[in-house]
């Protein structure tokens, strides 16, 4: 992209963990994490590689071409759906709200995914720009 400067310090790891052009959703965190820098400055070292993220941690996409979300667990608290009504924008869950309430609720991220697939709700955007 024209104007944005690859990060060759998170280049350098992207290409280390990558396999077959990929990299998965939490090794791409891992990388944030690890140069304390915003998950989204590793997606777009990410997109200027051209390498694929794959395996989200919601599930919502890197798996071939279903999603891979859980079915939604019988008991589920019943907190959850309010949490994310309030934490909608512009009508979608940002990733990172969703990784919020999981946290909260102490669940499995893929369970929120879960809950939003059954409400309806789109989970946009991805911390890594992977979708907007």
């Amino acid at each position: 992209r024209a104007g944005v400067e690859l990060n060759e310090e998170a280049a350098a790891i992207i290409r280390q963990k990558a396999s077959d052009n990929e990299i998965s959703c939490a090794e791409a965190h891992n990388v944030a994490a690890k140069l304390k820098i915003e998950p989204a400055e590793v997606g777009t070292t990410i997109d200027l590689l051209e390498v694929r993220i794959v395996k989200c941690q919601l599930g919502l996409f890197g798996y071939g071409r279903e999603k891979h979300i859980p079915a939604l667990p019988d008991k589920v608290d019943p907190g959850i759906e309010p949490a994310i009504n309030a934490s909608l924008v512009n009508g979608r869950l940002p990733c990172s709200a969703a990784w919020k309430i999981a946290e909260r609720f102490e669940v499995a991220k893929a369970v929120i995914a879960a809950v939003c697939e059954k409400m309806k709700v789109k989970v946009a955007p991805c911390q890594l720009g992977a979708f907007r």
